[in-house]
């Protein structure tokens, strides 16, 4: 007899089942709800590994993620990452800038030329 690692309840079964129907999603989301979905069905751990082309660890993860978190693991929680430093008005002179003609003698814009340009503008 085979452990069973989790056991979704219907709602929770009905939810992947539609999210996975979608056709277009994240491939981490895809994952994560594929591996929810076999090992409810009594896959082993190394089976739904094998399957998804993942570490047994990873598949553990994602078990041990369901059970504290539920399906809100499927999706990836924001980050803060780097702040923006350019703000829109600036973006957008610089855009303009970038699809205006380039410098004479030069074909096109790149990085540096942009650059030395909105400094020299200010």
């Amino acid at each position: 007899m085979q452990k069973q690692h989790i056991q979704l309840t219907e709602t929770d079964r009905q939810y992947v089942e539609e999210l996975l129907g979608k056709g277009s999603l994240p491939v981490k989301t895809f994952r994560r709800a594929t591996a929810l979905l076999e090992l409810d069905r009594g896959k082993t751990l190394e089976a739904v590994a094998a399957t998804l082309g993942v570490a047994n660890d990873t598949v553990a993860g994602w078990r041990n993620q369901y059970r504290s978190d539920r399906l809100s693991f499927l999706t990836d929680k924001a980050r803060s990452g780097r702040p923006v430093v350019i703000e829109g008005e600036q973006r957008a002179k610089i855009t303009a800038l970038a699809c205006s003609q380039p410098p004479q003698g030069h074909s096109r814009w790149t990085l540096r030329l942009l650059a030395g340009k909105a400094v020299e503008l200010a």
